[in-house]
């Protein structure tokens, strides 16, 4: 029997379509507060030149600002769920390379898994304290799910092949200073676990502290995030090379053009086995606030189940919330 899932996947999407649009790559945290409810030139921050220099009297904007002010007018409502990371929803993907092994003990899966499957992610943030620190940073908790569905497996009921969870706690700060051309519009700082959910043999988890920048120039942005592994006992640790996959942490790449958005996500262990990930995104125009979505990801560490097995995928779909 299928699940009834994908009512409640549906029901979500919806809500989370809301008058809020995202920006970011892969992993770019909350951006939280700006003074405009639009974020319109010369109402955020110094609005930079064609050269990247700020102009007398006016102040910075970008796609990361715009995205402040848009989060900070809508965060106050109480009909509406923030995006965090982007909502999306793959219905087809395709993948080179599935990973039988960790499911070759499933009962009633007959045979090696389906090249093609469904890829969704639900995300929403809520600000928990606002004006910390005489306004100069708030709190925010935030959410994330990530699931693969066989749902062309008809032979296997359809089953869900992995979910990943990602609640998260964070400080955001909104710096503004300038370095090599670019202006800081964000610092973070965080906690963040990371699991499957599953038991015993199947189970995948780990616990970070990060610390993550994103600069912008124009209608580039840059995120910068490093992370520090939360040690655990030998005993309790499911996967205790998981750093050797994932890497210290990751870099992501966004540009705007028009209604266009092109992101790239990287991730290395910066070891001899050069194990790492990559992750390139492109968001077009399609209906209303509906945008399709392209996705194409290589190497370790798309889902947890499958963080030391190199994967090989793209997707085809429909985003909620996008990049920028």
């Amino acid at each position: 029997m299928i699940p009834r899932s994908p009512v409640i996947l549906l029901s979500s999407l919806l809500l989370l379509a809301s008058p809020v649009q995202a920006v970011g790559t892969w992993d770019w945290g909350p951006l939280a507060q700006s003074e405009s409810p639009r974020g319109e030139p010369g109402e955020s921050d110094d609005l930079e030149t064609g050269e990247g220099e700020a102009r007398p009297g006016r102040r910075h904007t970008s796609p990361v600002i715009e995205r402040l002010a848009r989060e900070e007018a809508a965060s106050s409502e109480r009909f509406v769920l923030t995006p965090h990371r982007p909502n999306y929803l793959l219905p087809l993907t395709y993948n080179t390379r599935p990973n039988d092994v960790p499911h070759l003990s499933t009962p009633g899966l007959t045979e090696g898994l389906d090249e093609f499957e469904v890829k969704f992610q639900l995300s929403f943030k809520v600000p928990v304290w606002r004006d910390l620190f005489h306004g100069a940073a708030s709190l925010w908790f935030a959410y994330t799910q990530v699931s693969f569905w066989q749902l062309y497996k008809w032979d296997d009921s359809a089953p869900f092949r992995e979910t990943n969870y990602m609640p998260e706690v964070m400080l955001v700060f909104t710096p503004g200073f300038r370095l090599a051309g670019l202006t800081g519009d964000l610092l973070i700082l965080g906690f963040v676990h990371h699991s499957n959910g599953r038991a015993e043999a199947l189970s995948r988890s780990w616990n970070r502290f990060f610390a993550q920048i994103i600069l912008s120039r124009g209608n580039f942005a840059l995120s910068i995030k490093p992370w520090y592994r939360i040690p655990e006992s030998e005993s309790e640790d499911g996967n205790p090379d998981i750093e050797d996959f994932f890497g210290p942490g990751e870099v992501g790449m966004a540009f705007r053009s028009g209604d266009h958005t092109l992101s790239l996500a990287l991730r290395n262990n910066f070891r001899s086995d050069n194990r790492g990930a990559v992750m390139m995104d492109w968001t077009y125009p399609l209906s209303g606030r509906i945008s399709g979505y392209l996705q194409y990801f290589k190497g370790y560490g798309e889902s947890l189940i499958d963080y030391d097995h190199s994967v090989n995928r793209i997707g085809l779909g429909v985003a909620l919330t996008t990049w920028m």
